[in-house]
């Protein structure tokens, strides 16, 4: 059952959704996706299809991304991996997701999918377990993420065929693990996460 209802649609804040996709991958970036939009001035249908990104198909994704982006205001930020393998992956997330917030140039408090809020933004922020089941912004945040960053790994894919990123989209499944133990690492790649590879 989808975890918001129309009917109760003036119930839910308007705030600016933030969450990320790729955090846990072995390779390609971290995409965050800030999301503000009002719930009541949704379109009932796709209020109601919003979701948690990793609870929806891909061609369910793919069909809700544009209709958000077109409803709503949408700002975009990633964490390279070379970032990543500077500064940590958690630290590389938030990072993204201040200068996602930013990019939008909207005053308006920000509800952030898990535990941490971004440091050094001006704007008041709430950590949410669970969130893209809680705010609506935050299920729309968490499509577009993932469908910008399936697209980017899928383009990935065509250059480094071997690694089945077209299917595993950069995440560690045996076939991915078992490439890396065979070819190596590609430029893509964490080595910061090279021993959660092995």
């Amino acid at each position: 059952m989808r975890p918001f209802d129309a009917r109760h649609a003036t119930r839910y804040p308007v705030v600016i959704g933030c969450d990320e996709v790729g955090r846990g991958a072995l390779c390609g970036p971290v995409i965050v996706a800030a999301v503000h939009f009002d719930p009541a001035a949704l379109p009932p249908d796709l209020l109601e299809a919003l979701d948690d990104s990793k609870r929806l198909d891909a061609a369910t994704r793919e069909r809700l991304a544009p209709r958000i982006m077109e409803a709503g205001r949408v700002a975009l930020a990633g964490g390279s991996r070379d970032l990543i393998d500077r500064i940590n992956v958690r630290a590389a997330t938030l990072d993204a997701m201040r200068r996602a917030v930013m990019r939008l140039g909207i005053e308006a408090e920000v509800a952030v999918d898990g535990r941490d809020v971004p440091p050094g933004l001006p704007l008041p922020c709430r950590a949410f377990v669970g969130g893209d089941r809680l705010v609506p912004q935050i299920a729309a945040s968490s499509i577009v993420a993932k469908v910008v960053r399936d697209r980017l790994m899928r383009a990935l894919a065509r250059r480094h065929p071997a690694y089945a990123w077209e299917r595993n989209v950069g995440y560690g499944t045996a076939a991915h693990r078992a490439a890396m133990a065979s070819l190596g690492v590609t430029r893509h790649h964490r080595l910061s996460f090279k021993s959660r590879a092995s």
